[in-house]
C-alpha cells in the first residue's frame, strides 16, 4: 500500500493519511516540535492525550547531544524518548545554514561547520546524515539541503537549488533502515523559476514525499502564501507535502488552504514559554495586569488540563513567578489549541466546508480574512 493517500479535497485543501512504521498520521497534520527528543516541559503521554500523531526531532542538535549513536545503541529515539508514535527527523540543514556564523566551507560534497556547542569543527554530507537519521530510527527522514535566508542575491539562491539537487540524488542512494520514508525539499525562495526548477529536479527522483523548504524565512508573508499557492500545485498529488516551519493560527489555516498536508513550528511551545497563550481571543500576554483577578479559563470550551481546572488568575500568578506549572499548562493549551484547529480544518475538508470553516475561524480570531 502507498505510505500516503488522499482521502478527501475541498478546492485545493486535501484530508489524507500517512501511513509510517509506528502508526497512521491523518493530514491535515501539525507537528509538536521535540528539538532535543522532548517537546520542552511536556511528557510524551501528554501530546497523546492532546491529540497529537506525529513528532519532530532535530538532527543537528540530537547528532551532537547526547550523541546518535548513544540513541541508536539505546534502541532509537523512540525508545529513547519514550514516544511510540510516529517521529519526523529534519536534516540539520536548517540550523546549519541559519547558523551562517559557524560555516567554513560549503562545497559539492557537503557543509563544513563549526558546532553550536563547542564551536568543534563538524561535517555533514548527504550519506552522513542518511546515517544519522538512521540511527535515530526516524519514521520520516529528510534530505540535507541548503536553505537560503531572505533577500539572498539571485546567485546565491540558484546555487543553493543546485546543490540541494545534488545532495538529495546522494541522500535518496543512501542506506536507510527498512520502513523509513524519505522526503526531498525543494529551494527558490519565491523565485518562480527557481523554485519551479528545483521542484521539478526533486520530483524527478521520486521521494516518499516533498517539502517545500525556504519560505517563512523572513520574507513577506503575501509572497510566501502566493509562492506557497503556486507551487503546491506542482508537487505530486499522491504525496505528502510539507510546509517548513509555520505554525500560528492564521498561517496554518492559509497553507492548508493552498494544498499542505503537514507542518512545524516551535512557536505554541515558544510563545507559552514568554507566558502567553493562543485563544479564540486572539493571543493574550498573560503578564498583562487585566488578567490579576480574572476568573475565567483561557477558552471557554477547550478541554486541556490549563482550561479545564484553572482560572487566568491562576495561571497569570505562575507565569509572574516564573513557576514552571505556569510554563507547562500554557504548552499543553497552545499545542492543543493548534491541534484542535487542524483537526477542525481536516474535518470541514471532509465536509466541502473549508472555506466557511476558515473564514469563521479567521472572524473568531478576529484576522481580516485575505482576499
Amino acid at each position: 500500500m502507498a505510505p500516503f493517500t488522499v482521502t478527501a479535497t475541498d478546492g485545493a485543501a486535501r484530508a489524507g493519511i500517512l501511513r509510517t512504521a509506528h502508526g497512521d498520521v491523518p493530514t491535515p497534520a501539525f507537528m509538536p516540535v521535540g528539538t532535543k527528543g522532548t517537546v520542552k516541559t511536556l511528557d510524551p503521554s501528554e501530546l497523546r492525550q492532546l491529540g497529537t500523531s506525529i513528532l519532530l526531532g532535530n538532527t543537528y542538535h540530537l547528532h551532537f547531544r547526547p550523541g546518535d549513536e548513544l540513541v541508536g545503541e539505546l534502541g532509537g529515539l523512540h525508545r529513547f524518548s519514550g514516544w511510540d508514535g510516529p517521529i519526523l527527523t529534519d536534516s540539520g540543514g536548517f540550523q546549519v545554514f541559519s547558523l551562517r556564523d559557524t560555516i567554513v566551507a560549503v562545497d559539492d560534497d557537503g557543509v563544513t561547520f563549526r558546532s553550536v556547542y563547542d564551536g568543534a569543527p563538524a561535517r555533514f554530507t548527504p550519506e552522513l546524515v542518511a546515517a544519522i537519521q538512521g540511527r535515530l530510527g526516524s519514521d520520516v527522514a529528510m534530505c540535507l539541503d541548503i536553505c537560503a535566508p531572505a533577500g539572498v542575491p539571485r546567485a546565491e539562491l540558484a546555487e543553493a537549488v543546485r546543490r540541494t539537487t545534488v545532495w538529495a540524488a546522494r541522500q535518496r542512494e543512501a542506506p536507510r533502515p527498512p520502513g523509513q520514508l524519505l522526503f526531498g525539499i525543494a529551494q527558490g525562495g519565491a523565485d518562480p523559476e527557481l523554485r519551479t526548477r528545483s521542484i521539478e529536479e526533486v520530483v524527478a527522483l521520486d521521494f516518499d514525499g516533498y517539502a517545500l523548504g525556504g519560505l517563512s524565512v523572513g520574507e513577506d508573508r503575501d509572497e510566501m502564501l502566493e509562492t506557497t499557492a503556486w507551487a503546491a500545485p506542482l508537487l505530486p498529488d499522491d504525496r505528502p507535502r510539507y510546509f517548513m516551519g509555520i505554525g500560528d493560527p492564521e498561517g496554518v489555516l492559509e497553507v492548508v488552504e493552498r494544498g499542505i498536508d503537514m507542518f512545524d513550528c516551535v512557536l505554541p511551545t515558544r510563545t507559552a514559554r514568554t507566558g502567553s497563550a493562543l485563544t479564540w481571543e486572539g493571543r493574550l500576554n498573560l503578564r498583562n495586569a487585566r488578567f490579576a483577578r480574572d476568573p475565567h479559563p483561557l477558552d471557554e470550551g477547550c478541554a486541556c488540563p490549563a482550561c479545564a481546572r484553572f482560572s487566568r488568575a491562576y495561571l497569570r500568578h505562575l507565569v509572574n513567578q516564573q513557576e514552571l506549572l505556569g510554563l507547562r499548562l500554557l504548552s499543553l493549551h497552545n499545542l492543543r489549541f493548534l491541534l484542535d484547529l487542524t483537526a477542525g480544518a481536516r474535518e470541514a475538508i471532509e465536509r466541502g466546508a473549508f472555506a466557511t470553516f476558515k473564514e469563521e475561524a479567521l472572524a473568531r480570531l478576529a484576522i481580516p480574512l485575505r482576499l
